[in-house]
């Protein structure tokens, strides 16, 4: 039997490596991002491909997460949380390593989409698990922490991209993932879990459950859609920043590292606004509305002012910060459902939204020709918005709720 201060220790590790597995989770995202245009200059790729062959490479990394997120999201209700943070991890490390050999872009969009499976798993497991390990009153700072310290990887990925080569970079992600698995030992798994996982009357683990009555695929849908607005933010203004700044007019454009730096640097302080604001407040619903009003006047200053390259990075930096809701978006995923949903519903939510990027892009492109990027980029995140606030308005409060309970 452990002892209170075993359990303690194993309670702060599993914090610690839940933060450190969505840093790497995270920084593999944005290392693409960072990477886009050198790596497929280097692979022969140039003019107009660097963009639609970055969207299509985009689509696959974000389609690998639709299945992941599903397949890791299952497992983490019926093998348990443990389980995916170590299957996540090992998948994703291996398939960034491979990525550093590729030679071709159908290679390379192979390794996207594994990565992409890899990285559904991390976030959610973790969330999960940490959520089941805390009390009620510190769960939201402990979630806030392990998103804040995730998202400083869309912070490192491009600082590292300005000084490595690209397949380099890919081979450093890919290490870190390896070296992570070893702090995994150790790590014991959500009592609140293996109590419900000794039960025989409990179905755990259904992701169709989440289908089964119009109440509960609505507050699935829900809490999904609350996210996207960070995903639009992210998947369109930050990852094809030079194509918005070549649309605006802005001469002398800053480079796509530097705007996901700046950018970056303003969801990690972000993480740290809502999520304390979530706290103070008592409320995760009162931080999703302040999120998207900040977000709606940094994008709308950057469409309809003058810009220039220098005003355009310091507004993306704004944007980020009002898109740093993500800490909160990812606690009130793993508090809406019982314990035998919570993880896949804690998995699928993050990686649907970014999934969302599919849709989003794809829109882009139908609708560029008619509208310009602007116009079209702003129909898109007008529509993100109406769906966010929707889902908002669906919604329960959950900052009070008691996580031990389980779905019918």
């Amino acid at each position: 039997m452990r002892t209170a201060s075993a359990g303690n220790t194993s309670r702060l590790l599993a914090i610690i490596v839940a933060a450190l597995g969505y840093f790497v989770d995270v920084f593999d995202i944005w290392l693409f991002s960072s990477v886009r245009k050198a790596s497929l200059e280097g692979l022969g790729l140039s003019g107009d491909q660097l963009k639609t062959v970055g969207e299509s490479l985009l689509n696959w990394q974000m389609g690998g997460f639709i299945i992941g997120a599903i397949l890791f999201g299952v497992v983490a209700d019926k093998r348990g949380r443990l389980a995916v943070l170590f299957g996540s991890i090992l998948t994703y490390s291996l398939a960034n390593i491979a990525n550093g050999f590729v030679t071709d872009i159908s290679m390379y969009a192979a390794c996207r989409f594994v990565a992409g499976v890899g990285l559904a798993g991390e976030l959610g497991a973790g969330i999960a698990l940490v959520s089941e390990l805390v009390s009620t009153a510190r769960r939201g700072w402990v979630t806030t922490f392990v998103a804040t310290v995730g998202v400083t990887g869309s912070v490192a990925a491009p600082l590292l991209a300005k000084v490595v080569d690209w397949r380099t970079a890919y081979f450093i992600g890919g290490g870190m993932g390896l070296l992570l698995l070893l702090m995994r030992i150790g790590v014991f798994e959500s009592g609140m879990f293996e109590q419900v996982k000794s039960r025989d009357d409990v179905k755990r683990g259904d992701f169709l459950a989440l289908f089964k009555t119009p109440d509960r695929f609505k507050k699935y849908m829900a809490t999904i859609l609350c996210g996207a607005p960070v995903w639009f933010f992210a998947g369109l203004m930050m990852t094809f920043s030079p194509e918005v700044q070549k649309a605006l007019g802005i001469a002398d454009p800053k480079p796509a590292p530097d705007i996901i730096a700046i950018a970056a640097l303003g969801l990690c302080i972000g993480d740290v606004i809502f999520g304390a604001f979530s706290q103070w407040m008592k409320s995760r619903r009162k931080a999703f509305w302040l999120a998207y009003v900040w977000m709606v006047a940094a994008v709308g200053a950057i469409f309809l002012l003058p810009m220039s390259a220098s005003s355009f990075f310091w507004l993306m930096f704004v944007g980020g910060l009002g898109a740093g809701y993500w800490a909160v978006f990812v606690t009130t995923a793993g508090e809406v459902f019982g314990t035998n949903l919570r993880g896949t519903v804690a998995t699928t939510a993050p990686s649907f939204v970014r999934g969302l990027v599919i849709p989003m892009s794809l829109g882009a492109r139908a609708l560029e020709p008619s509208l310009g990027y602007i116009g079209t980029l702003t129909v898109i995140g007008g529509i993100v918005l109406v769906a966010a606030t929707w889902s908002v308005f669906t919604l329960p409060e959950t900052f009070h709720r008691d996580l031990d309970f389980v779905e019918d």
